[in-house]
């Protein structure tokens, strides 16, 4: 089995990680911009450059857009909720999870590992159900922060809320049907932050859990914001108290 990363930005990322790549596809004739930097790198890093035609890439590649260049290797690994912990533990700063409630489209999940990866976010979790998972287009829309982001598959979100709260997190889910704004709560502190699905939010069970629910004033004729967007205002609330916190409050 192998996953691939597309698109040259996204290549690039991943070549610049270390991580390991089984080979890299290129669109025989594309060698201008940074294709030229990918394949220098990749021969420094001794890494299999395969040329093939235009139609032969278009068959293997997953994404619309991959701009010529298609990098296959292992599958994505995913890490423990224990590995998260450990991450925020070793930067000696309080833990800063994000929590996927059934997130299936994957250019939601992309957009919100970019954002997560930008603001320091230590993890994501994510169900193994009924939820989008690393792919190529998850890849390519973040740009390539999957390759820096822990990213733990759970089998069960609220029993893995029980666990985060033993541990001393506060968590904070997002729901349309709460009176509080997410810039009246405090978002420092070791802190998990859920974000719904995009139709119908956050489950029952797992809002149950949350120790508090906040929402983002919605001041137009639309009532409801795409996911990643949601996830980005809030991320960055919490960032943005976070530092606050951080420098005595100034």
């Amino acid at each position: 089995m192998e996953d691939q990363v597309e698109g040259r930005n996204s290549v690039l990322e991943l070549l610049e990680s270390g991580k390991d790549i089984n080979k890299i596809l290129i669109t025989k004739g594309e060698k201008h911009g940074s294709i030229n930097k990918i394949i220098s790198i990749a021969k420094n890093n001794k890494v299999v450059i395969v040329e093939k035609n235009k139609k032969q890439m278009d068959q293997i590649a997953t994404t619309k857009n991959y701009q010529g260049v298609i990098a296959m290797v292992p599958p994505f690994e995913y890490c423990q909720v224990e590995d998260i912990l450990e991450n925020a533990k070793n930067k000696n700063e309080d833990p800063f999870i994000i929590i996927l409630d059934e997130i299936e489209d994957p250019h939601n999940l992309g957009s919100i590992i970019r954002t997560a990866e930008t603001a320091g976010v230590h993890g994501i979790i994510i169900p193994k159900r009924r939820s989008a998972f690393v792919n190529a287009t998850v890849n390519k829309v973040s740009s390539g922060a999957v390759q820096y982001m822990k990213i733990a598959r759970v089998t069960n979100i609220s029993e893995t809320i029980e666990k985060l709260k033993q541990e001393g997190l506060w968590i904070c889910g997002t729901a349309i049907d709460t009176d509080k704004y997410y810039y009246d709560e405090n978002l420092t502190g070791a802190l998990g932050i859920v974000i719904g699905n995009e139709g119908k939010g956050i489950g029952n069970k797992v809002k149950q859990k949350c120790d508090f629910l906040v929402k983002i004033p919605m001041k137009g004729k639309v009532t409801s914001l795409n996911a990643s967007v949601s996830a980005g205002i809030i991320i960055y609330e919490a960032v943005k108290q976070r530092n606050k916190n951080i420098n005595g409050g100034n």
